[in-house]
């Protein structure tokens, strides 16, 4: 236990709270966790107005804020926007319970019986912006998973977060578990959240959802361990051997599909063997898609006047929008090269009939996915089956990718013997 054990603020007292639910929690049986997400479903479709009432404040205050009408439309709940929350928590009660898999096990030659096992993380800690949806979501998804979950949303969403606190707590109660396995950590001001990542010793781990201030913020200043999400600067490579009708498709696709997203594409990456012929169709597809082109003096000019030059920052930049950089290269590894030096590490795509070229490619590309003749949207904890996910990781140490049930648990041993001693 560290120092921040010995002292006493509301945000410890919570953490301290949390951990001790995460005790008791952890060896329950999947019906009591799974009862309790059936509870919390419920309890949200029969307290809609409640919510939606609550959510109404913070609507108001973002409006008066002259918060921008996309983070309005996040913030925002309604009934049918609830109902499909509660929607998904009955999805998370059918996934595979994670806890107590047998990861691997043997007899040892000197007959101890040993077994790896899954089991709860403990405390996690879930630092997130004004999408009240996500306190439902992560409240879920940690539940199953048999941990506490301490939640921290945007001052913003703070009345919509309360309320939703509230009715998931009342919830779980009712299905008999304690009620601080789920707790919205108190204040709405920056010490708190400050307090909250540096809980070492009481809380096991926090999860950064939001953008890529608020994710460098926390790596940055949080002594608990976190894992980090989200930020998706991803690329497609058009290679010099692709079907051009299948790279305009995929291209498009992956960047305005939803270009808010982090797995939305931020930069093309043309092979020079095909760029006369692939350019010209490429803008136009952009174009016609709403996407303005940043790009390099090949792109310039295949389109005049369509193409803003680009510059490092382009190259760095997640857009989040109807932007792309673009720029033209001489091989496959001239890709991978540029690949290196500007990615988040999140998704990278390539297009090519060639097998030689996309096995060079995935083996030489370190994101957590790549994709082959694939849209990058397709780095998604449903669309990969698992469910639900908690976030994306872009690191690499315990997860990484769509972060599902699985990635909420650790391991331990078990070790049973017969009078054995060494």
């Amino acid at each position: 236990m560290t120092s921040s054990a010995s002292h006493t603020s509301p945000v410890l007292d919570t953490a301290r709270r949390a951990k001790e639910a995460a005790a008791v929690l952890a060896p329950l049986p999947r019906t009591a966790r799974d009862g309790a997400l059936l509870a919390i479903a419920d309890a949200l479709v029969e307290r809609t107005d409640a919510i939606v009432a609550a959510n109404a404040e913070d609507v108001v205050k973002a409006r008066e804020a002259g918060t921008a009408a996309s983070i309005v439309d996040r913030l925002t709940l309604t009934p049918e926007r609830i109902a499909a929350i509660a929607a998904d928590v009955r999805q998370v009660v059918a996934l595979p319970d994670p806890v107590g898999e047998v990861v691997r096990g043997s007899t040892l030659p000197n007959g101890l019986d040993l077994r790896q096992v899954r089991v709860p993380l403990g405390v996690i800690g879930i630092i997130y912006e004004a999408r009240p949806n996500v306190t439902v979501d992560a409240a879920a998804l940690c539940l199953k998973s048999g941990n506490a979950v301490l939640l921290r949303g945007s001052s913003s969403a703070y009345a919509s977060n309360s309320a939703l606190v509230e009715v998931l707590r009342d919830a779980v109660v009712s299905a008999g578990l304690q009620a601080d396995a789920v707790q919205l950590v108190p204040g709405e001001s920056r010490d708190a959240v400050r307090e909250l990542m540096r809980a070492r010793g009481l809380v096991d781990v926090l999860i950064p959802r939001g953008g890529a201030s608020l994710i460098r913020t926390v790596v940055e200043e949080s002594t608990v361990p976190v894992i980090e999400t989200g930020t998706g600067n991803c690329h497609v490579y058009i290679d010099e051997a692709a079907d051009p009708d299948m790279a305009i498709d995929i291209l498009i696709n992956s960047k305005a599909q939803r270009p808010s997203v982090c797995n939305a594409a931020e930069t093309v990456l043309v092979h020079a063997g095909i760029a006369e012929k692939f350019l010209p169709r490429a803008l136009e597809a952009l174009t016609q898609a709403g996407v303005v082109v940043h790009g390099d003096a090949a792109w310039q000019q295949a389109g005049p006047g369509l193409v803003a030059p680009a510059t490092d920052e382009d190259w760095a930049t997640e857009y989040l929008s109807y932007d792309i950089a673009a720029a033209v290269v001489p091989d496959l590894d001239a890709a991978v090269a540029h690949i290196r030096r500007w990615t988040s590490g999140h998704t990278e795509a390539i297009v090519t009939t060639s097998q030689a070229a996309a096995r060079r490619f995935t083996q030489l590309v370190d994101s957590t996915t790549v994709a082959v003749n694939a849209s990058t949207r397709f780095t998604d904890g449903g669309q990969f089956g698992f469910g639900a996910e908690i976030g994306i990781s872009t690191q690499k140490l315990h997860a990484r990718g769509p972060m599902g049930l699985l990635e909420l648990t650790s391991t331990k041993y078990i070790v049973t013997g017969d009078g054995h001693t060494r």
